[in-house]
């Protein structure tokens, strides 16, 4: 065409008319395909957005209403809060005190107020980890392990800290051990502290003087006073009240004389060491062994027994084809085996398995033995605490009570009246002992292969 192209006029010819008889019959969701395109497609689009808009707000609506009806935690703010000298860095409860591990010592506050009483600051450490139990008559045991692994142990009485011994303190560096666990018996009369050194670990059980502690905390003139060696006392310069409550203290200390008071120092009952790794035998030839044997079972002594050299070829031949691939093979340098590093020890009370040795009385809420596992190991060993103090430490007796299982256990939990035992293996079996009865009473077995780290008694 030699002339331009023109637009075209619109027409109505194709208009939807209202005066149409069937135009109530028609779809109502057609009516949108006479829009134009443009139109059309952002209204898909809209309506599509307003869907999915509906199902968000739907789902949300359902998860809202699910979590209604879950039961809600309590919720629990802080009501008070003390300044401390440094970092805190572990605390402990004991009666109406609260004992707190400084970057630069030990601290006690009052549970009634929160006001400081007294702070310990002699050696400058920081401390890790604290242990107390209050022995009554104002009269508290505490062990403090620093930063070094040193295991301090402390008497608290009267408001005043007194250092009784360092029990892990050695004057060779090289052979200082490091403290991992500590553990205190319910009542406060024996303590267990497991020790670990370059190559071994062992585990120490001492014997507490809580009655001769607290004999000698009240004759001595300085300890009613309330002085103890490198102890600092506080008065308060003055309270700030911050809240009803929340409160904060700023307090100014003064030092006070030195006075030379000795307790009597703990005792070492036992150290007990891991089993030692099963080894070959240091018998040269059979016939050494069998003179070892105490019983009757033995017919002969291998005098007139001949066997040939080609037999014991054809043995070792009849071996290797069979298990030689069950079995690894071992280089011929001595192989060092590594030893268990940690142990699981709880205090137990007399029972049918832990009696009371002849000669001894009965005390039924003084712990009678304590149960030790060592990791890897698929023993369960226990061992008497009433040893007389004047024999002779063994530094690797023997257990008087062991448990054999199938697998080794990994960890283990005593109900809180010490008669329940609970044992769990590598295997996923746990098992519930009733230590006075001497029997199981309930084996239970995860079947998912899930380790068990570790259990409680509800």
């Amino acid at each position: 065409r030699r002339q331009p192209l023109e637009i075209p006029l619109p027409s109505e010819k194709d208009w939807l008319k209202d005066d149409e008889e069937d135009f109530f019959l028609q779809d109502p969701e057609r009516e949108r395909d006479a829009l134009p395109q443009p139109v059309r497609m952002v209204t898909k689009l809209v309506m599509l957005v307003f869907d999915n808009a509906m199902e968000i707000i739907e789902r949300r609506e359902m998860l809202r209403e699910a979590e209604k009806l879950k039961v809600q935690p309590t919720k629990c703010f802080a009501t008070a809060e003390f300044q401390v000298t440094g970092t805190a860095t572990c605390l402990a409860v004991s009666g109406k005190y609260i004992f707190v591990g400084l970057s630069v010592g030990l601290a006690a506050f009052k549970v009634s107020d929160y006001t400081e009483v007294c702070v310990w600051n002699a050696v400058k450490t920081e401390i890790c980890a604290i242990h107390a139990l209050d022995l009554g008559n104002e009269g508290h045991v505490l062990f403090a392990v620093d930063e070094m692994g040193l295991v301090c142990l402390f008497c608290f009485h009267k408001e005043s800290f007194l250092l009784i011994k360092i029990l892990n303190e050695v004057e060779d560096i090289s052979k200082r051990s490091t403290c991992v666990e500590v553990v205190l018996s319910p009542g406060g009369d024996f303590a267990g502290v497991l020790l670990q050194g370059n190559t071994k670990a062992w585990l120490e059980i001492y014997q507490l003087p809580k009655d001769s502690w607290l004999k000698e905390m009240e004759e001595s003139p300085g300890a009613a006073a309330g002085l103890t060696c490198g102890e600092k006392r506080l008065s308060r310069a003055s309270v700030v009240q911050t809240s009803s409550i929340s409160h904060s203290a700023v307090f100014s200390y003064s030092l006070l004389p030195i006075v030379d008071l000795k307790l009597s120092l703990p005792v070492l009952l036992l150290i007990v060491k891991p089993p030692k790794p099963i080894t070959g035998s240091s018998f040269k030839n059979p016939l050494d062994a069998l003179k070892k044997v105490d019983d009757d079972s033995v017919l002969g002594l291998g005098y007139n027994h001949l066997i040939k050299d080609s037999q014991w070829e054809q043995w070792e031949a009849i071996f290797r084809s069979t298990y030689w691939e069950y079995v690894e093979a071992e280089d011929e340098s001595k192989s060092t085996e590594e030893m268990p590093r940690h142990a699981t020890f709880h205090f137990l009370l007399p029972s049918q398995i832990l009696q009371v040795r002849p000669g001894k009385k009965l005390q039924p809420d003084v712990p009678a033995g304590i149960s030790v596992h060592w990791d890897g190991s698929h023993n369960l060993c226990f061992y008497l605490l009433n040893h007389s103090l004047k024999e002779k430490v063994d530094s690797d007796p023997n257990p008087d009570v062991v448990w054999p299982c199938a697998a080794p256990v990994v960890c283990s939990a005593v109900s809180s009246c010490s008669r329940y035992l609970a044992l769990a293996c590598e295997d996923a079996t746990i098992t519930i002992w009733d230590k006075q009865l001497g029997y199981p009473l309930s084996v239970t077995t995860i079947l998912e292969e899930r380790l068990i780290r570790s259990i409680h008694f509800l």
